[in-house]
């Protein structure tokens, strides 16, 4: 049988980019599907308490000369968006709306690539808009499934099923009800995937 592995993600987080990076390679290795588990990491810090790590300046700092090393040991394309902090509550509605669709791979490949490749603002609707509109989205589609209450309360629900199983922030993974956090744990994530 298939091992499975869940992968908890908010657009926001550009360690959760990083891990995007990798884990098609990594699921090839391991022979393990990937279940996508959108969530919104605000309401993941309102609800745990924890908080955002450029929160103190000195971790922030830190933790950005760390993601160079990750960037040159991935050997990825990386910038720093300018517009960080980012509101992406819009976007992460986008990927509870899409989780199902056929387009699902598109639309989390273009809004990773804008956000932390291009250095676009997906705060700006018009940025969003042509953004989407670059891979084959239509607007008024597109925020009429994101404005839809069916999404609105799909996403808080995703949010605190990520809470209640123990999620903090962005990214975590699970893997037989075990939680990793962060991109800097995917050769554990590795080993508990081949681990008979």
């Amino acid at each position: 049988m298939t091992r499975k592995l869940e992968f908890f993600f908010d657009f926001g987080s550009p360690n959760a980019y990083l891990a995007y990076t990798q884990l098609p390679a990594l699921c090839e290795r391991c022979i393990t599907d990937l279940v996508w588990r959108p969530m919104l990491l605000g309401g993941v810090f309102k609800a745990t308490g924890n908080h955002a790590p450029g929160e103190v300046p000195a971790k922030g700092a830190y933790l950005r000369r760390d993601m160079a090393r990750f960037v040159e040991r991935y050997g990825i394309e990386y910038q720093f968006n300018d517009a960080f902090p980012i509101n992406t509550l819009t976007l992460m509605r986008g990927a509870v709306a899409l989780l199902d669709d056929i387009r699902f791979p598109t639309y989390v490949d273009a809004v990773f690539r804008a956000l932390w490749v291009d250095n676009r603002d997906l705060g700006d609707p018009a940025v969003l808009e042509h953004t989407l509109a670059d891979v084959g989205f239509e607007a008024s589609e597109f925020m009429a499934a994101v404005s839809a209450p069916e999404t609105k309360q799909a996403l808080i629900a995703a949010t605190d099923e990520a809470v209640a199983r123990g999620v903090f922030g962005a990214p975590s993974f699970i893997v037989d009800d075990e939680l990793f956090f962060g991109q800097d744990r995917l050769d554990f994530v590795e080993r508990a995937l081949t681990h008979v």
